[in-house]
């Protein structure tokens, strides 16, 4: 039997607004194939199949907007390409289209496409030029780097999640900075161009000549993680570690069986950091040891959580599609270490539907877990992932569902009900990472060992705020004292009063 659909040529064309392009032949005029589409772990792009005779030809744009945001390119990584028909699965393709080296699109991306005889896939990758790609070239520029004495540039170089997005810390001071020093230059070290920015700040391609450059002569240097081994101070230049939460789970030196190798390199990592931000005195604490901090942290709370204190969830419901009258549970897990894809510990589908459909469940992984898994999809469950600031998503939901992650401590701003999945908690606490104090004995919320238990607590809490108030006060005490909607300002104004900026 031949096959129903023949692809004689897949490109992707050359202009503003690139496109996938696909021409070929079906085996009968009347073949229904109605879509072609491009899925990724975390997106789908499609374009409508357009016949004449036994002809067709299909245009998929590569520019899409997500949550709203500014038309972006695809994140890195490997694109299938599906077929559609509109009532049943493609019989067979067959694909004569050879596959291609890489094609760069500047600014956007590098791609090239891979073929079988049945298959083809398209990846993506960052838009580096060739002086900027490979081993070799990436050698070039940082001993360029490492060897420079740049004139110093009145410029904050802001990274978060090694580039993954622009959020958490480092996005609430950009928002401060943009406010009360616009005339700072304000560069976004990004993974690739699918990152969105904020409005009026410039993204650069972590690898590109331009991020080395900006990297070695900004005067400012915010980041939420490490800045990794390639990093090289200047005298002029002044690096605020933000990071990005209070710890339940232990981290750096006090993990359990830190290797000697591991050990050292945490504690260079240590001595690149000028500021060190903290959301809490249990923090403070809790770094001096974890990362033998010796200087005094700054306690100011953290500038993530001003939103949870000023913004109105309105419109942030209506960008997610969720009507007024549902119930939302965000579901927030943190990343497993031997399974750092894996994001979905609860099965949120069977989940949903034990809830019903008054409910709509948010899954976010963690953002260790944003490149390598996927999406979940299912009726009532929104996958919001890849959703660019948690923080709005506190504002949305109506209650959290968390096991080990540190959402647990800027969700508590909200005063909303938290509640805890921890099926495996003997062996996370005991085996895995090791914790700094008893979850049970503190929660704010009940902790639930099986789904059926969960899905119990939430449909009918009945005096579950009422039981938990106290510990819900005592907890907000200690780690949200000054998440008070005025962290951001706080932080910059000790920056620019230590004259960190001309």
């Amino acid at each position: 039997m031949s096959p129903a659909v023949t692809v004689l040529s897949i490109r992707i064309t050359d202009d503003a607004e690139p496109a996938l392009r696909l021409d070929g032949l079906l085996d009968e005029p009347a073949t229904a194939l109605t879509h072609v589409d491009l899925v990724g772990a975390r997106l789908r792009l499609s374009g409508p199949v357009h016949t004449d005779g036994t002809a067709f030809h299909a245009t998929i744009p590569l520019l899409a907007s997500k949550w709203g945001g500014h038309v972006l390119p695809p994140p890195s990584g490997d694109y299938a390409v599906h077929f559609r028909m509109a009532d049943a699965a493609v019989p067979g393709i067959r694909i004569t289209q050879p596959s291609t080296p890489a094609q760069l699109h500047p600014s956007l991306f590098a791609a090239h496409l891979t073929t079988t005889l049945d298959s083809a896939t398209v990846t993506f990758a960052a838009p580096l030029t060739a002086e900027e790609t490979g081993a070799d070239a990436q050698a070039r520029l940082e001993a360029d780097y490492r060897t420079a004495n740049p004139e110093p540039i009145n410029a904050v170089f802001f990274e978060s999640f090694y580039g993954q997005n622009a959020s958490c810390n480092p996005l609430a001071i950009d928002r401060e900075l943009a406010r009360v020093r616009p005339d700072v230059a304000r560069y976004w070290s990004v993974a690739d161009a699918s990152v969105d920015v904020p409005p009026g700040a410039i993204p650069i391609v972590d690898g590109s000549a331009e991020w080395w450059r900006v990297r070695g002569a900004a005067r400012l240097l915010v980041v939420n993680d490490w800045l990794r081994k390639r990093f090289r101070p200047r005298r002029f230049q002044t690096v605020l570690q933000t990071w990005h939460g209070t710890p339940l789970k232990r981290i750096a030196l006090t993990r359990p069986g830190i290797r000697p190798r591991a050990a050292v390199a945490t504690v260079l990592e240590r001595k690149r950091w000028d500021i060190l931000l903290s959301q809490n005195p249990y923090s403070t604490g809790i770094f001096r040891t974890a990362y033998a901090y010796f200087a005094a942290p700054w306690e100011e709370g953290y500038p993530r959580n001003d939103v949870l204190v000023h913004d109105d969830s309105a419109v942030l419901r209506s960008k997610l599609g969720i009507s007024d009258t549902a119930t939302v549970v965000l579901y927030a897990p943190t990343w497993r270490d031997d399974d750092p894809t894996r994001v979905d510990q609860l099965d949120v589908a069977a989940f949903s539907r034990e809830l019903g459909p008054d409910y709509v469940v948010l899954i976010r992984g963690h953002s260790r877990s944003l490149r390598g898994g996927s999406d979940v999809h299912a009726d009532n469950v929104i996958d919001v992932t890849t959703y660019p600031d948690a923080s709005e998503l506190f504002l949305v939901s109506d209650m959290l569902v968390t096991d080990y992650s540190s959402v647990m401590f800027d969700y508590s701003v909200t005063g909303k009900p938290i509640y805890f999945f921890t099926p495996d908690l003997d062996r996370y606490r005991n085996q895995m990472r090791g914790f700094y104090f008893d979850l049970l004995a503190a929660s704010p919320g009940p902790v639930a060992q099986s789904a059926a238990e969960l899905t119990a607590l939430i449909t009918n809490p009945g005096d579950t705020a009422a039981n938990y108030a106290e510990r819900y006060s005592a907890w907000q005490k200690k780690f949200n004292p000054k998440d008070d909607g005025g962290a951001a300002s706080r932080v910059v104004a000790r920056l620019l009063a230590r004259g960190v900026l001309d």
